[in-house]
């Protein structure tokens, strides 16, 4: 998908310079320390605002609320405000977020081998 078709993206528009490749488009949208564990989060259910937040240990009010904006304006992550009192707001995968399943899925298994590997064998000189 190219820069112009997502209008307001991360993604730099036509007459920037644009991404070189499909991993800097993939980066662009979903690069950074939270979004891709916002997504991972997102994988197995819909949550809520405060639920992604205590998931999410460190990350400000501020910060979630903004990238989940971002992947919203993306296609990634859909937003359902209900109109109830309290307000609810719950915030789920869209089709094109849920086709990132196996890139997380992939990442995590690897965080996994990489974790139960020894300093020794992380790094051989």
């Amino acid at each position: 998908m190219s820069a112009a078709l997502i209008p307001n993206s991360n993604l730099p528009s036509a007459d920037e310079n644009a991404p070189s490749c499909p991993v800097e488009v993939t980066l662009a949208i979903i690069g950074g320390k939270w979004k891709v564990l916002i997504l991972f989060y997102l994988l197995d259910s819909t949550q809520r605002f405060n639920e992604l937040q205590r998931l999410l240990h460190g990350i400000t009010h501020r910060t979630l609320a903004r990238q989940l904006k971002e992947l919203e304006r993306d296609g990634i992550v859909h937003r359902e405000a209900y109109a109830e009192i309290p307000p609810r707001v719950e915030y789920s995968l869209t089709v094109q977020g849920r086709s990132l399943e196996p890139v997380l899925r992939q990442m995590h298994d690897w965080g996994n081998k990489f974790e139960a590997t020894s300093p020794e064998t992380r790094f051989p000189e």
